[in-house]
């Protein structure tokens, strides 16, 4: 699977970080405590600014001068058009229109050291940058568990936000709980609610702060509601019959594949398909964390299945495939 972590040619170093343990791409540094977010910018190589620089495009015909001299084509500035451009390696990011505004790095984490009120509490886990520093993100755990049963099933909450030098998104935020044993992540939307917040690009502390505000308003109703929520599933039993039912309604891919389901008509399914389901109902049998008192033939069992298959079996193109499917709901 392709990482797309940027390598900074004049630090030598790649741009991320992580607490503790590797990534799976086995990239960047590896601290060993929790660090402040001044710390984690430099950690993930991410204390770089960003510009916007007027766009030029070049004529494409010669002109003679008065005096029978070829003039070469000169450039003209392009209207209402900017490029972004990292200062530190002088590259650029992408292109963007006058009223686009940069929010810098500094500005990600400030926004998150407001969600819990001047970091208390909040352990920044890992950040990083994409491609040539066009996309960052960052990843923050949140004090509190969600626990399931009376063990040690206990699931952790995080809030994930990554944005875009480039022009290409809005500041998003996502919450983001993980269950430690296996490290599956279940985002669950659940009535009207997202997971998921986006933020125009704009100025202002205040914005920021309120729709900070906002975010962990929904992180914290989230955790609450799923608590409940996945403590009754554990009370709810299913044979291995009705998991694979439920895999295959969750895993469904089109209206088509469903109305063959619903007729009992599992043969006339496509390959690719047949192969998912078998491939996630595999996981719910045979794997550890499923053979739990809260999840083995269980509907919180069957859930974890689903969540499992995503995380932990299917195959994606590359490290933004995987994350724009498990933790934006792509």
């Amino acid at each position: 699977m392709a990482h797309n972590i940027n390598f900074n040619e004049q630090t030598g170093r790649h741009s991320f970080f992580s607490v503790q343990q590797k990534a799976w791409h086995g990239l960047g540094q590896i601290v060993e405590q929790y660090p402040t977010s001044e710390e984690a910018i430099v950690h993930a190589g991410l204390d770089y600014e960003v510009i916007k620089s007027p766009l030029f495009t070049q004529g494409r015909t010669m002109n003679i001068g008065d005096s029978g001299e070829l003039i070469e084509a000169n450039d003209i500035l392009v209207p209402n058009s900017f490029a972004t451009l990292r200062t530190d390696t002088n590259r650029p990011l992408g292109v963007v229109g006058k009223d686009y505004h940069i929010v810098q790095n500094r500005e990600a984490f400030n926004f998150f050291d407001a969600i819990v009120g001047g970091g208390d509490g909040i352990l920044y886990e890992t950040a990083g940058a994409l491609g040539n520093g066009e996309r960052i993100f960052i990843t923050a755990k949140l004090p509190d568990y969600i626990r399931v049963g009376k063990g040690d099933d206990v699931t952790e909450k995080y809030i994930f936000l990554t944005t875009s030098h480039d022009g290409s998104g809005s500041i998003t935020a996502a919450f983001t709980p993980i269950r430690i044993v296996c490290q599956n992540t279940l985002n669950a939307s659940l009535r009207s609610m997202t997971n998921v917040v986006r933020i125009k690009h704009t100025s202002g502390a205040k914005q920021r702060i309120e729709n900070a505000h906002k975010i962990m308003g929904l992180a914290n109703t989230l955790s609450n509601q799923l608590e409940g929520i996945f403590n009754q599933w554990t009370k709810v039993r299913v044979t291995d019959r009705e998991v694979r039912k439920l895999i295959q309604l969750a895993l469904c891919p089109n209206k088509e594949t469903l109305d063959l389901l619903k007729k009992g008509a599992e043969d006339e399914v496509s390959t690719v398909f047949r192969n998912t389901v078998d491939d996630a109902f595999q996981y719910a049998m045979i794997s550890d964390t499923q053979q739990m008192e809260t999840t083995k033939g269980t509907l919180f069992g069957a859930y974890n299945a689903v969540t499992g298959y995503f995380q932990n079996v299917r195959n994606y193109r590359d490290s933004e495939a995987k994350l724009q499917s498990i933790v934006m709901g792509g």
